[in-house]
């Protein structure tokens, strides 16, 4: 459990934010000031999980000079032989971060090198080169991105269940007796968060048993992705200090809705102006004609995009077409958009764009580099997307659904990665290299998943024939 005065900071929002701006000496000083012992020196891997070594805090400088080493092989996607030059993370001090759930520890993230140059499968570097070219232009991707997680506890006979027991309803959405008795985790993840100068705007039950979302405001794309991975190593370690399993498992139980990680977007000029919107569209969803051609490449690309989207063979159980026990949708699989239509993959909150097919088991770095790739291809080209499709799709029959020539997004792991190794764009802009890495990996997870005798065929057929 935490001890109580780990969180005497609590009532004061910002406490731990990092100054807008450090040289080394200003950096030491504030590592001083905030009692830290350690750096963590911190990449994402390709399946978007944070790997990390403990640097003592005298050691600063060389983490930001000389970089901290890695023998690439042993970790999954590096595309690294045991033989070959080490990877060096060389850190930026703009992400340098407290870490308040872990007091003495800070974390900075940075480029990844390989013989002094920037590792063209590193997933951080693969987002800034997209955002790079986004900046050739003038333009910012601005993203809010929505994370669900659920928070289980393991029973007696090795399952998994609700933390609170008492969470059972067959609706739970915002039920204030879920969110009530979840209440110090919440507010531990929350403060943390906001003591790093994080805006959390709002906390909900979701439409699961045991299910949860924390909002922040949109940031820059990579801010974005380097919050999301702050607010996974804050969320997982509270969970486990408090006796829990916080899990971003795309679908934990076939009976439970999935986590969902859906992205809001839109692009700004260098005043900051939203140039996705404009009042004057004739459709009344307050899109301009730049957003109506980036959703169009959105579309285009949907099916190898969803590859990154929803990278897991567990990504695909939540996927699906048909609705959740409670009767709603929240992983809508047609390709199409409307004006706030939830059973379209893309939705229009009105004068931005929302993307509904990732799940929380996506690295946000490498599913924000595909959807800018997806969306300057549509922009570069001016496709148009077609009428919006403002139709409920789950009171359509599939022979209704073809007439109107919505396609349907992968149904599973193995035809998402057919697609995206297919497709063009994606070896073009993100590297063939990397490209052919995640394929092989997830080919290889695709044919682990299949080898595999479940409880489901053993009690199907272990009598049957």
């Amino acid at each position: 459990m935490i001890h109580a005065d780990h969180w005497t900071w609590r009532k004061t929002p910002g406490q731990f934010a990092t100054p807008d701006t450090l040289d080394l000496e200003k950096a030491k000083q504030f590592l001083a000031q905030n009692h830290v012992r350690y750096i963590l020196a911190q990449f994402v891997d390709i399946y978007g999980v944070a790997k990390s070594k403990a640097v003592p805090v005298d050691h600063l400088e060389d983490v930001l000079t000389d970089g901290v080493g890695f023998a690439g092989g042993g970790v999954f996607g590096m595309r690294l032989a045991p033989h070959e030059a080490e990877y060096m993370l060389v850190g930026d001090l703009a992400t340098l971060k407290l870490l308040p759930w872990a007091p003495g520890y800070a974390r900075v993230m940075g480029t990844g090198t390989v013989s002094g140059r920037p590792h063209a499968v590193d997933t951080r570097n693969i987002l800034k080169a997209q955002c790079d070219r986004l900046a050739e232009r003038g333009w910012t991707l601005n993203t809010g991105i929505e994370p669900e997680f659920s928070l289980l506890q393991r029973t007696a006979d090795g399952s998994v269940a609700p933390f609170d027991d008492t969470d059972c309803l067959q609706k739970p959405a915002y039920d204030y007796r879920g969110l009530s008795r979840v209440r110090t985790f919440l507010e531990r993840v929350t403060e943390s968060l906001q003591a790093l100068g994080i805006d959390v705007y709002q906390i909900d039950h979701e439409d699961a048993n045991g299910q949860y979302e924390i909002n922040f405001k949109y940031a820059d794309a990579m801010t974005s992705a380097d919050t999301i991975m702050l607010f996974k190593m804050a969320a997982a370690e509270i969970a486990h200090e408090l006796g829990a399993i916080c899990s971003f498992m795309p679908k934990p139980k076939s009976s439970m809705t999935g986590n969902g990680m859906h992205i809001h977007c839109s692009m700004a000029d260098a005043s900051g102006k939203n140039l996705f919107h404009d009042k004057s569209d004739r459709l009344g969803m307050g899109l301009s004609q730049m957003a109506y051609h980036f959703t169009a490449g959105i579309i285009a690309h949907a099916r190898a995009l969803t590859a990154l989207l929803a990278p897991s063979v567990n990504s695909y159980k939540r996927l699906v077409v048909g609705r959740t026990a409670s009767g709603t949708t929240w992983a809508p699989v047609f390709i199409a958009y409307g004006d706030n239509n939830r059973t379209a993959m893309v939705r229009i909150p009105y004068g931005r764009i929302e993307l509904r097919v990732g799940d929380s088991g996506m690295n946000p770095y490498l599913a924000q580099a595909a959807l800018i790739a997806a969306g300057l291809d549509g922009i570069d080209r001016k496709l148009d997307p077609g009428p919006p499709q403002n139709i409920n799709f789950y009171a359509l029959s599939p022979q209704e659904i073809a007439q109107k020539k919505i396609e349907v997004l992968p149904q599973s792991l193995d035809e998402s990665i057919k697609a995206l190794s297919s497709s063009q764009l994606f070896r073009n802009t993100l590297g063939a290299d990397f490209i052919d890495e995640f394929v092989d990996l997830k080919r290889e997870e695709w044919i682990d998943y299949h080898r595999h005798v479940s409880d489901w065929e053993t009690k199907r057929y272990l009598s049957f024939f």
